[in-house]
């Protein structure tokens, strides 16, 4: 049986909606980051034994195995499989989990993993017909099917917060965001793209495009509630709707090393979890506590915890119920900043928590995630 570890992980910087990859078609932005890996590596791309996608969307542009059209757009050669799969929020960091378990189970020595989503080109819930109208009735009849932002303000009821705390929260994950572009941290993960301004001029996209370096923490008060009339859930203190794309390079250990491939980390675990599909965000606790167990460690031994910032109400109530030191969490800023690409999002975090533990020397990180329908998933990696 293999040991799976990570090789390389490349991200395109997260454009937002109607921005600067509104051009880029998915599969064809996913192919960007799939040939990334392979230059950056100069792995023989034949050595490739499957390609696992997210993507939450599955229609029209990102339907008929979007995974599958961008492995066709790119270097690698036909022969090499892909499959694309949704978790929802949560589904590039299951496409990590099912290609490290394929190369510990041995059916593979390599495996990409990674997601791809263009929220401009195909909306969210345009594969349900635009909403929850078209779920089965039966469903509604056993449990109380909400939007997730209406879950996140009765979080925020359930915890107390008060909208203060949500927009200071939205506020730091600007203000961490910016500093980390502006002094370079984000760079070596980024893919530049070349792209062309609302005016046709061609310029080199190299940050996320969402990052405010200039917030005002006085105009994020004054923004209206979205999902209540009296709420605190808001468009400054809930992740953005982006576009974007991320992918990993995963091996065997001794035959990465045997090629004369890096290992840069190693997984202690790969836990999912679900609950209550109404609350529906909070499953991010259970399975925290799940995958430090299984890694035998506490939280106070992790470095970096990337927990994803869907509305700030849900980090706000990880940190609560779990403890965490706000310093480690997100510490370069988290989707409320750079947008949160959907099926792309769990790559992205991997990639951010991977080069994080790189720069800082940490050993142990922490990746969590919430889903739709009252699921979450979460991962331990060891920087080695």
């Amino acid at each position: 049986m293999g040991e799976p570890v990570i090789l390389e992980a490349v991200r395109t910087p997260i454009g937002k909606r109607n921005g600067a990859l509104r051009a880029y078609r998915p599969d064809a932005l996913y192919a960007k980051v799939l040939d990334a890996l392979l230059e950056r590596t100069g792995i023989d791309p034949g050595l490739i034994g499957d390609v696992v996608t997210g993507c939450v969307t599955q229609v029209g542009e990102q339907g008929a195995n979007v995974g599958r059209l961008g492995v066709l757009l790119s270097r690698l050669p036909k022969e090499v499989p892909a499959v694309s799969l949704n978790r929802m929020c949560g589904s590039s960091q299951q496409a990590v989990h099912f290609a490290a378990q394929a190369i510990a189970a041995g059916d593979v020595d390599f495996a990409i993993a990674g997601g791809v989503e263009s929220m401009t080109r195909v909306p969210m819930f345009s594969d349900i017909g635009g909403g929850f109208h078209t779920l089965n009735p039966e469903l509604g009849k056993r449990y109380e099917l909400v939007h997730q932002g209406e879950s996140a303000e009765r979080i925020a009821e359930r915890y107390g917060f008060c909208r203060e705390e949500l927009d200071e929260w939205g506020y730091l994950s600007h203000k961490r965001a910016a500093r980390a572009t502006e002094v370079g941290l984000l760079s070596a993960q980024n893919l530049h793209l070349e792209r062309l301004d609302a005016e046709g001029r061609p310029f080199l996209l190299t940050r996320d495009e969402g990052v405010r370096p200039d917030v005002d923490y006085e105009k994020m008060l004054a923004l209206k509630p979205v999902f209540r009339e009296n709420g605190v859930v808001t468009a400054g203190n809930s992740s953005q709707i982006s576009d974007g794309a991320a992918a990993l390079l995963l091996g065997d250990r001794e035959k990465a090393l045997a090629l004369g491939l890096r290992p840069r980390a190693r997984f202690l675990a790969r836990v999912v979890v679900a609950g209550d599909p109404t609350l529906q965000l909070l499953e991010v606790i259970p399975a925290a506590k799940k995958a430090l167990e299984r890694a035998g460690l506490s939280l106070r031994d992790v470095d970096v915890i990337e927990v994803n910032e869907a509305f700030a109400s849900v980090v706000l109530a990880f940190l609560r119920e779990l403890g965490a030191d706000p310093e480690k969490v997100n510490p370069n800023g988290g989707a409320i900043a750079h947008g949160h690409p959907l099926g792309a999002t769990g790559a992205v975090l991997m990639t951010k928590l991977l080069y994080e533990l790189e720069r800082t020397g940490g050993e142990f990180g922490l990746q969590v995630m919430c889903i739709g329908h009252g699921q979450a998933t979460a991962t331990v990696i060891q920087r080695l």
